[in-house]
C-alpha cells in the first residue's frame, strides 16, 4: 500500500474532526464549553444527507446541515448565555437531543445510499505527475477544511476581532467594562461552533460514508471535543490532532484488511484508546493547562452584577 493512500486515507478520515474541532475551539475561546457537538453532528448528517437525496445537489445538502447546526447551537445559546444554566448539563441534553432527532429524521433512510455525480475536485492540478492522483481524489470539502483552518489561525492570532473573542474568554467582566457585548460575542461563537458541526456532519453523510445509517457519526462529535483539550486551544494542533486520529482510524481498518492478528473490536477502539491516553498524559501537566485554558470556560456572565 503506497503512502499516498495512506495520506489520502488520513485526509479524508480527519476531515470531519477538522471542521468540528475548529468550530468547537473558537466556541471555546469566547469561553462557552458546548459538549453537544455530536449531537449537532448527527442532525446535520441526517438533514444534509435528505436534502442531498431530494436535491442532487451535495452543496445544498452542506448548507441545510449549516443552518440547522447552527439553530441548535442557538438554542444551546438561549439556555446556557441568556438564561445560564450550568453549560455542561445543557450540552449533554443538546447531545441526548440531536442524536433523538436525528435518528427520528433518519429512519426513512436507513440503508439508502447517495450516488450523486461529481467532477474531478483537483481541476487542473489532477493531471500533475505523481501527486495528480491525490488532488483527483480530493473532495473540494477537504480544501475549504484548509481555508478554514487558515481562517480560523489568522482570526484568532491575527485579527482584531479575534483578540476581542479572546478577551470575552478570558476575562468578560472586563470585556464587558470597556464596552464590549460579551453576550453577542459569546452567541456569534457559539452559532459558529454549530455551523460547522454540521458541515463535520454533513460531510460523513455525503462524501466520506455518501449512505444514512444509526451511529453513523460513531462519538466523533466528543473526539472534536476532546481535540480542543489535545490541541491546548490552538488551530494548528487541532489541524495536527484530526489528521493523526484520521490516520490511526484508517490505519486499523488497514491492519484488518492486512490480516493482523487481533480482534477487530480491539482494532476499532485503539484511536479511541488513542485519544484517551494523550489526553490523560496531556492533562497531568498541570501548568501546561492552566496557561492554556481560558479563564473563563463553562462560566455564565452576568452583565448586571
Amino acid at each position: 500500500m503506497s503512502l499516498l493512500t495512506i495520506l489520502l486515507a488520513a485526509l479524508v478520515a480527519g476531515t470531519p474532526l477538522l471542521y468540528a474541532a475548529l468550530g468547537e475551539l473558537v466556541t471555546e475561546r469566547a469561553g462557552v464549553l458546548n459538549m453537544g457537538v455530536e449531537g449537532m453532528m448527527v442532525t446535520g448528517a441526517v438533514v444534509a444527507f435528505a436534502v442531498a437525496l431530494a436535491t442532487g445537489n451535495i452543496w445544498l445538502g452542506v448548507l441545510a446541515a449549516m443552518i440547522v447546526g447552527a439553530l441548535l447551537a442557538f438554542l444551546f445559546g438561549v439556555l446556557a448565555i441568556t438564561l445560564m444554566a450550568n453549560q455542561v448539563v445543557v450540552g449533554l441534553a443538546l447531545t441526548t437531543f440531536g442524536i433523538a432527532l436525528g435518528t427520528y429524521l433518519g429512519k426513512p433512510f436507513v440503508g439508502t445510499a447517495l450516488v450523486l455525480p461529481r467532477g474531478s475536485a483537483g481541476g487542473g492540478l489532477a493531471q500533475l505527475p505523481v501527486v495528480g492522483p491525490l488532488f483527483a481524489a480530493i473532495h473540494p470539502l477537504v480544501w475549504l477544511s484548509w481555508v478554514l483552518f487558515a481562517g480560523v489561525w489568522y482570526f484568532l492570532a491575527r485579527s482584531r476581532p479575534g483578540l476581542v473573542l479572546r478577551a470575552v474568554g478570558e476575562s468578560p467582566s472586563s470585556a464587558h467594562a470597556i464596552g464590549y457585548p460579551v453576550a453577542r460575542i459569546r452567541y456569534l461563537a457559539t452559532i459558529f461552533g454549530g455551523a460547522m458541526a454540521g458541515v463535520a456532519g454533513a460531510y460523513i453523510s455525503t462524501v466520506y460514508t455518501s449512505l444514512w445509517t444509526e451511529g453513523l457519526i460513531a462519538g466523533r462529535g466528543w473526539i472534536a471535543v476532546a481535540l480542543v483539550v489535545f490541541a491546548t486551544w490552538r488551530p494548528e494542533r487541532c489541524l495536527l490532532g484530526a489528521y493523526l486520529f484520521g490516520g490511526a482510524t484508517m490505519g486499523q481498518l488497514f491492519a484488518q484488511s492486512a490480516g493482523v492478528g487481533l480482534p477487530s473490536e480491539l482494532m476499532s477502539a485503539l484511536p479511541y484508546l488513542a485519544t484517551i491516553l494523550v489526553l490523560v498524559l496531556i492533562s497531568r501537566d498541570a501548568a501546561l493547562m492552566r496557561l492554556s485554558v481560558p479563564a473563563s470556560l463553562g462560566k455564565p456572565f452576568n452583565a448586571e452584577g
